[in-house]
This record gives C-alpha cells, structure tokens and sequence, in this order.
C-alpha cells in the first residue's frame, strides 16, 4: 500500500486541530513565560518530533537571513568569514527568546507537519530535507538529526541512494517506493494520532475516512458463500526498537579509550571555531550541537544529557573529564559507532581547559 497522498485525509481537520492544540500550548506556557528559550524549545512539548520540526525550521530561516546579508562588496566566501558567521550563529542560537505571536505560528506548523510525516511522508521529506542546495546524501544524513519519526526507516532508504545523489524529483520517487515496500515498518496513524489525544483529543476517523466494505452480492448470500471480512482501516504498529545510530558510520578499528587519547581530526567551520578556549561545555555548546549530542549520543534522553555536561564542567582537567566519559559514560550509551559526535565533545573538553 502506497503512502497516503495528500487528497485521501481531511486537511480542513488537520489545520483546525493544529491550531487549536498550539494555541492551548502557547496560553499555557506564556502565561509563566514571557519568551520561549532555546533550553525550553528542546523540550516544549512530549513529542519529540515537533520540537525538531520547530528547530528545523529556525535554522532555515536562519539560512534566509543569511543569504540577504551577501554583499556584492565583501567576500562571504572567505574562510574567517565564514568562521565568524558560524561562531555568530552558535552565540545567537544559545539567546533564543521568542514571543509568542512569532511561536505559536511556529508550533502550529510543526504539529501539521508531524502528523503530514504519517499521512503524506513522502511531501514532508521533500519539503524538509530535499530543497537544500548541493543536495548529497552526507548532507540528508546530517539532517536526519531532525527526523525522529521512523527514523531509523529513513536511514535504511538514504543507504540505498547511489554517489553522487541524483536529484530531489528522483530521491522523492525511490521514496515513495521504498516506504510502499517497508509499509509494515513504518510508524501508523493510529500510534501517533493516539499520542497527539494525550495532549488534546483527537480521533483517526477526523483524519481520515472510513473504509466502506462493499456489501456482498446477493447471488454469493443465496449461494451461502461467506463475504470476505473487511479488511481492518489501519494496520497494527509493528516497528520494532530501532538501533540507533548502527548506519552510515565507518567501522571503527580503535577502542573509545584510543580514539580519546589520540589527536583530533581536521574539524569544518561549524566544530573548529578557531580552537577558541571555553568557559563552560553548558554556555559553549549551541542549540545545534546540543540536540545533536542528546540525540545520538544520549538517545534523546535530555535530563542524562544535561546531568553529563554538568559534571563535565566539574573537573579540573582533560582527563579525569575524559576518563569520565569512557568509564561511565560511554558503556551506558554504546558510543562504539559514534565517533563524529564524541570527538565533537572532546574537542570542546580540549577548548575548555586549553
């Protein structure tokens, strides 16, 4: 069974229930609050795909606003710039405060289009991860830290996409067909329109129309031949645990305790910033890499996160900080494939007591 396509649910019901259940979500939290935070926007609410959505959706505008500061007088292409520009935007993405009139349109988007990503998956990728520039699959691998619904299903599909990566009307068609043979894999509407009635009742049959079985023809009922029984409207959930991470990483070769202890790899303009010293792991690290280490490392678990960094900042050297990671740290979380993210955190140990 294909996806369903965008005519087949009530998008009438959709935009209604959306804007009810943000407009609740926002009275409730500016009625304490005069602004949202960065800390508070990780977590706003307990599904944690529209929290992603909402930061998916600052970092695109934030790519908007810088492509209306390109100048034809300076040189955006200068590696300073571009080291001042990312480190700009890791101080500003720690600063977030949003008011209200400018967030609760925000997370009425981002309660859409996660209950879009069961009802038209294949549109929701598109819209989300297929409209960057220089389209690869490094890049939708990078981007999948946005994505928790199915995810493990995306990283499966992004395996099989040939290098260099053909273009978006062609990644969306493999999609299509890829989700149609995985169908079973998938998370249902029934699962997550269940957690959604947790936060504000809402009903699969709002969503979608009933399936009508055809009435059984009165030659077979004379003939005492019994009807086919209708097939049920959903399927039952029957994704198992994903294994996190387990994709898209190189075989490693060395213990979490070498690859510690051994020099840093080359880092891009996002992670090098000029190897700048730190005062703290909690104030340096941005809203960005924040969520990327509690999602890949600390499987989405923001308190463990929060408790780690604090005691990280603890220490009064590299390596009883270090040594804290590999020993407690590290066995719990299985971070034997994630290189990328632990040298990411090593690295900002290192700038801390540089």
């Amino acid at each position: 069974m294909l996806p369903p396509m965008k005519d087949k649910y009530n998008q009438i019901r959709l935009a209604q229930y959306s804007q009810a259940l943000a407009q609740r979500l926002s009275e409730e939290h500016f009625a304490q609050h005069e602004n949202v935070t960065a800390q508070q926007l990780i977590s706003f609410t307990p599904i944690k795909q529209v929290n992603l959505f909402m930061i998916r959706e600052l970092l695109t505008l934030w790519n908007h606003e810088m492509a209306n500061l390109r100048s034809p007088y300076f040189d955006f292409e200068h590696p300073e710039v571009k080291d001042a520009l990312v480190q700009f935007m890791n101080v500003l993405s720690r600063k977030i405060s949003i008011k209200r009139p400018h967030f609760e349109p925000l997370l009425l988007k981002a309660i859409q289009d996660t209950l879009r990503t069961v009802l038209e998956p294949v549109a929701v990728f598109e819209e989300k991860f297929l409209r960057m520039d220089d389209l690869s699959v490094t890049k939708l691998q990078e981007s999948l830290k946005y994505q928790d619904i199915d995810k493990d299903l995306y990283r499966q599909f992004l395996d099989t996409l040939p290098v260099p990566t053909p273009n978006r009307v062609h990644v969306a068609q493999q999609l299509n067909r890829f989700l149609a043979e995985h169908e079973e894999e998938r998370m249902s509407v029934n699962e997550l329109v269940a957690r959604f009635n947790e936060l504000q009742p809402l009903q699969v049959e709002e969503l979608l129309p009933p399936v009508v079985s055809a009435p059984a023809s009165a030659q077979s009922v004379a003939a005492g031949t019994p009807s086919a029984p209708a097939q049920p409207a959903f399927r039952p959930t029957l994704n198992a645990e994903p294994k996190l991470n387990e994709r898209f990483q190189t075989e490693q070769k060395q213990t979490l305790n070498d690859r510690l202890k051994q020099p840093l790899v080359s880092a891009t303009f996002a992670d090098r910033q000029q190897d700048q010293k730190i005062g703290s792991l909690k104030d340096a690290i941005s809203i960005n890499q924040r969520f990327s280490f509690i999602n890949e490392l600390f499987e989405g678990d923001n308190m463990a996160y929060h408790a780690v960094i604090k005691q990280l900042d603890e220490y009064g050297n590299p390596d009883q900080a270090k040594q804290f990671l590999l020993q407690e740290v590290s066995s719990r979380y299985n971070w034997t494939k994630k290189d990328e993210h632990v040298q990411k955190l090593t690295r900002l140990i290192d700038r801390k007591f540089a």
